[in-house]
């Protein structure tokens, strides 16, 4: 079923039940009925209580077994132990959707966990839509359907908002009446024991009354469905979103509050960028930038024209475009002429644009459409400082006359308080984005290119890598028979060349000479490796000698390896040590790993070897299966990219054969999901190619 269809009863039910409902006006079950009245629905409402008589002037039905018809939607507002009854009476009255207000369920504890297991089997076998449990409600301003327990009354609008948490909406729905934003959808998610994230979003996707979709996430119960639907969903409209839970006390209070096993940050950070999400991190950059993708056309370029009356805040500007990756664009010859004419000879016409202090709106309306029309910029930026000459609200309707012909997107920044809220209110009221400072308004332009160069992109190349999938099956078959967690280093070599990952020679061996005729038969200089079960970084006992050249230095190595693991990690056990071929000589040394996440699958991971990385998190992230664009974006991505580029005048690595290792890795994490991590390390590259030195898998 579409959820297109499948959601329909819950966004647009003809009639709606509210099992619950109550004369008192302290009780929720009267709250959701008085909004549904207030609002303006114009469907039928039954209020179900067994006390029967009036409420709101709506004739009372006594139980659900006694209404006149089946009604679309059915909202339940009862104490916990009575919410299981209810939906099986309202399945029997083949209701079509069911709305749970009522809260105790797996946030409680197992108690609740299981008796929210059974409303979900219910509404899966007779297919109920399910909203909720513990869902403060839903409104579609459209048909002025307010089926919340919230006291502010949302305005019509093209925002569409769904939420985990209940409180935040009706915190959202109050600060949203105050700055005059308006909703198409707003949907409050709850526990998910039906509906999900992924099947709101797709139905918002198809809404003709959304252009912007925002959100807010504390966890993703099937991330790989929710990256799918996303995709598809960003190609249509833009979808921004805040994701709780993204550190340990967080991940803590989300499990608390909904009973949700939180995910990595990273893992959903990487998700969002591959779907094209645009992730913020407060509230105020979401509806932000929610303000101004409703009210705004996309910028076509990355060069931005800013005009201001103060130099500082225009170098606040100049600055804040550098650190988001916008240009200031340089005006055009043309441009040039007609602001030379336009403003005193002091003035700065080159980008930002300062007309001076002394401004006032005829200054700013002639410098804005010499702006307007110059093919140079993008986007434009208006800046205004309550300078004692400025005319706040003239300006202001200049900037509005200028946008009502200019096809590139108009944002202001007037900056102060009380002076400037006449012209930053008329500026809303037309719906230009106005901002108290420079680096918001930055910010969302920036998020709105982004966006257009998401729409815009080719499409994403798959690659599905040549492998012997049964060798590494066997495998990994073999290793769990005899008890093991983590593979042996002969196992993980043999699934490195199954997936044809390029490995230099190597040989496992147990004594010192053993070590030396296995160097004798793979040729000097050789590499020296301890191997430990134990051990999950050699680096932890300085675990690895390079560049042997003779037999007693494999001996003097096997000696100093050994003992100081030994003298380091006692209780590790060392099964022997690795004698390897030695790679290229000026190599860089990178990392490829892949860990499974529990809400997103499989998460790759990148960066140059050495704790540096680790320490600054100098380390990219994405989610597998990965396309030709994500591998060449991780690579790229990590900070110390100029080292590999070639920094310096040293020659450049051959990247294509780091991006052939990473789609070999996706592609292993893709066909083997019970591999709980993977580790290439260090990976040995230059300009003719990469080696892979070492291998660890774990499986689950």
């Amino acid at each position: 079923m579409q959820p297109e269809a499948h959601l329909n009863s819950l966004f647009n039910p003809n009639s709606i039940a509210v099992v619950g409902a109550s004369r008192s006006p302290l009780k929720l079950g009267h709250i959701i009925l008085s909004n549904l009245v207030t609002a303006g629905y114009r469907g039928t409402i039954y209020p179900v209580n067994p006390a029967g008589g009036e409420i709101l002037d709506l004739p009372v039905i006594n139980s659900i077994a006694a209404l006149p018809k089946p009604p679309d939607l059915g909202i339940i507002v009862l104490p916990r132990k009575q919410v299981l009854a209810a939906m099986e009476e309202l399945a029997e009255a083949n209701v079509s959707a069911i709305c749970v207000i009522s809260a105790g369920f797996r946030e409680t504890g197992r108690d609740g966990f299981e008796l929210e297991m059974e409303m979900a089997e219910l509404a899966r076998k007779k297919k109920i839509t399910l909203l909720g449990p513990n869902s403060l409600g839903l409104i579609n301003t459209t048909i002025g359907l307010d089926a919340t327990i919230a006291q502010a009354k949302p305005t019509k609008g093209s925002i569409a908002f769904f939420s985990q948490s209940g409180a935040l909406c009706s915190a959202i729905l109050d600060w949203a009446d105050g700055e005059s934003i308006g909703f198409s959808k707003f949907v409050s998610l709850g526990n998910k024991a039906g509906i999900s994230e992924a099947d709101v979003l797709e139905s918002l996707g198809d809404d003709p009354e959304t252009k912007v979709i925002i959100g807010y996430l504390e966890s993703v119960d099937d991330g790989q469905n929710f990256l799918q639907t996303a995709r598809i969903v960003t190609e249509k409209k833009p979808v921004i979103m805040i994701k709780a839970g993204t550190t340990q006390a967080g991940a803590r209070a989300t499990s608390s509050h909904t009973g949700s096993i939180a995910g990595s940050h990273v893992a959903s950070t990487a998700a969002f960028k591959q779907a094209g999400i645009i992730e913020v991190d407060n509230l105020e950059s979401l509806f932000d930038l929610a303000r101004a993708f409703a009210k705004q056309p996309l910028p076509e370029g990355p060069n931005l024209a800013v005009v201001t009356n103060s130099g500082g805040p225009g170098i606040l500007a100049a600055d804040a475009c550098e650190a988001v990756g916008l240009n200031l664009a340089r005006p055009s010859q043309e441009t040039l002429d007609k602001l030379t004419q336009a403003l005193p000879p002091f003035a700065s016409i080159y980008n930002p644009i300062d007309i001076i202090g002394d401004a006032r709106a005829d200054r700013y309306k002639a410098t804005l459409e010499a702006v307007a029309e110059d093919t140079m910029s993008s986007a434009i930026l208006v800046l205004l400082t309550p300078t004692a000459s400025a005319e706040i609200v003239e300006t202001a309707q200049a900037i509005i006359d200028t946008a009502k012909t200019c096809e590139k997107p108009i944002f202001a920044c007037f900056m102060g308080d009380q002076r400037i809220s006449p012209g930053r209110d008329l500026l809303r009221e037309a719906g230009i984005p106005c901002y108290g400072y420079p680096e918001p308004a930055i910010q969302a332009i920036a998020a709105m290119y982004t966006h257009y160069g998401w729409k815009t992109r080719p499409y994403p190349v798959e690659v599905c890598f040549r492998r012997d999938k049964g060798k590494a099956e066997w495998t990994i078959k073999k290793t769990r028979k005899i008890g093991l967690s983590e593979l042996p280093f002969a196992e993980a070599m043999d699934i490195a060349a199954a997936y044809e990952l390029p490995v230099p020679e190597t040989r496992l061996v147990r004594t010192s000479e053993q070590a030396v005729r296995a160097a004798k038969k793979l040729g000097y200089p050789v590499a020296l490796k301890v191997v430990s079960p134990h051990l999950s970084s050699r680096s932890d006992v300085d675990g690895v000698a390079l560049n042997l050249q003779s037999p007693r230095d494999v001996r003097d190595a096997w000696l100093a390896i050994t003992s100081r693991t030994q003298r380091k990690r006692p209780d590790a056990y060392i099964t022997g040590c690795l004698v390897q071929t030695m790679g290229p000589v000026k190599a860089r040394e990178v990392i490829v790993r892949f860990t499974q996440d529990p809400q997103f699958g499989p998460l790759v991971s990148f960066c140059l070897a050495g704790p540096s990385s680790e320490v600054l998190g100098d380390i990219s992230y994405r989610l597998a299966p990965l396309t030709l664009q994500d591998v060449q974006d991780i690579v790229r991505e990590i900070k110390s990219f100029p080292l590999l580029r070639g920094a310096r005048g040293e020659e450049p690595v051959n990247l294509a054969a780091i991006e052939d290792i990473l789609l070999s890795m996706s592609q292993m994490a893709t066909d083997f999901p019970d591999i709980r991590e993977a580790e290439l390390n260090p990976v040995l590259v230059d300009a003719e190619g990469a080696l892979v030195t070492d291998m660890r898998l774990t499986i689950g």
